[in-house]
């Protein structure tokens, strides 16, 4: 099974939100970045990764070591629903391909529409197209 499909209707289940994952470490070593409407807390990790645990051994998923956390304050963004969820916050976004010779725009999320977002980057509003996204991150408030 793709692990991508287990860990996110997994998650589901559970009432948690499948942020990102990662393997490091020749692969030894799964990152896993949960997120919820209200955020999350130690025990939430704690909880998470006790489930995912068990289901690792029941589906053969090899690895040596689990961590499972917060996204943090600068959460990366990379569905749509996650651009649509935070409408309003200042992102980070890093094109694949310039457009019109810039790759990188920080700016305050307004909506998706059709597969684009648009940004207001300096009182400019921006569309960028979310296919073309290479990362995006919220800028932390202090």
């Amino acid at each position: 099974m793709d692990l991508q499909v287990l860990l996110e209707s997994t998650l589901r289940g559970l009432g948690y939100e499948l942020v990102d994952f990662e393997w490091s470490g020749q692969g030894k070593l799964l990152r896993i970045f949960i997120d919820k409407p209200d955020g999350i807390v130690v025990e939430d990790c704690v909880l998470v990764s006790d489930h995912l645990t068990k289901l690792f051994a029941v589906e053969a998923v090899d690895y040596e070591r689990l961590e499972v956390s917060s996204p943090g304050l600068d959460r990366p963004l990379k569905k749509a629903q996650d651009f649509e969820r935070f409408a309003g916050e200042e992102a980070r976004v890093k094109m694949r391909v310039p457009i019109n010779g810039q790759r990188n725009f920080i700016g305050i999320l307004r909506c998706v529409k059709g597969g684009m977002l648009e940004m207001d980057v300096d009182g400019v509003l921006v569309t960028l197209d979310l296919a073309s996204l290479e990362k995006a991150r919220l800028v932390p408030k202090f």
